[in-house]
C-alpha cells in the first residue's frame, strides 16, 4: 500500500493554549509528533497547519508543512484539506490521521495501525487498550468501543464508541486510542458526511462513519499513547522524551 501521513495541528486549544508549539526538551511538541510519523518509515509525513507559526516550526526542522484553513472544524477535515493539496493525483492509497498531540506515540503503532486496512472491506481503522483500572472504566473522559472479536483474536470490528462503560457484563472493556487510518475513498466520503444525532450526542466525530454504514476495524495494542491535553500531561510527556 502507498501511505502517507498526515498531522492535523492548530494552535487553537480551550485546555492547553499553543500546546503544538509547547516546549519538550527544546523541541516544539509537534516536531517530537513529526519526528514519530517519521521514524514509523511508511511513507512521507505532511503537517496540516492551522497557523504560519506551526508551519515555520516544521519547515525548520526539514519537514513538509501544508498550510490549511484554520476555521477547519476537525482534525479529518484538515487532514482531507491537506491531502487534496499534497496529492491531487490520487497515489496515495491509505491516510494516517496521526494526531498532534501525542509526542510520546511509538512508532510500531502506526504499522499496526494500517494493518487492517490490507483487507479489501476495510474502510478506516484505529487501536485500543485493554482498560485496567475501574476509575479508567467508569470516566466520561475515556472514550469505549465495542469490538465485535472472535476469542484469541487481536483484531476486529467496531461496533459502537460511547464515553459510558460498554459492552455490558463480564469481559474486557476497551479505551479507544484516537489514531486513524482511512483509505483514500473512505475519507473522501467521510468528509462529505454530515454529523449524526449519534455523534452530536456523544461528541464522538467516529459515530459518524458507523451512523453511515462505514467500517472500522480496531487493533488491539498493549500501550495507551499519552495525549497532552493538560499542563501535567506535558511534564509526563517531558519525562518520558529525556
Amino acid at each position: 500500500m502507498d501511505i502517507v501521513t498526515i498531522i492535523p495541528s492548530r494552535l487553537a486549544s480551550s485546555r492547553l493554549p499553543n500546546k503544538a508549539l509547547a516546549d519538550i526538551n527544546g523541541v516544539p511538541m509537534i516536531v517530537q509528533v513529526w519526528r514519530r510519523g517519521m521514524e514509523a518509515n511508511l511513507g512521507p509525513v505532511f503537517v496540516a497547519c492551522g497557523d504560519k507559526a506551526i508551519a515555520d516550526a516544521i519547515r525548520a526542522v526539514g519537514g513538509e508543512a501544508v498550510m490549511t484553513d484554520p476555521r477547519l472544524n476537525s482534525g479529518s477535515d484538515r487532514v482531507f484539506a491537506a491531502l487534496d493539496a499534497v496529492d491531487p493525483g490520487g497515489k496515495y492509497e491509505v491516510v494516517i490521521n496521526l494526531q498532534g498531540d501525542m509526542p510520546t506515540a511509538d512508532p510500531a503503532m502506526l504499522t499496526t495501525l494500517v494493518e487492517p486496512l490490507r483487507h479489501p472491506g476495510a474502510e478506516v481503522a484505529t487501536l485500543a487498550s485493554v482498560i485496567a483500572s475501574p476509575a479508567e472504566r467508569l470516566a466520561d473522559s475515556v472514550v469505549k468501543v465495542a469490538v465485535s472479536m472472535p476469542p484469541g483474536c487481536k483484531t476486529g470490528r467496531a461496533v459502537y464508541f460511547s464515553r459510558n462503560t460498554i459492552p455490558w457484563g463480564a469481559g474486557e472493556h476497551y479505551h479507544h486510542i484516537g489514531l486513524y487510518a482511512y483509505k483514500r475513498g473512505a475519507l473522501t466520503r467521510f468528509s462529505q458526511l454530515p454529523p449524526g444525532p449519534l455523534e452530536q450526542r456523544e461528541k464522538l466525530e467516529q459515530l459518524r462513519a458507523l451512523e453511515h454504514g462505514m467500517r472500522i476495524d480496531i487493533s488491539i495494542i498493549d500501550v495507551n499513547p499519552l495525549g497532552v491535553d493538560t499542563l501535567d500531561d506535558l511534564d509526563m510527556a517531558r519525562r518520558l522524551l529525556l
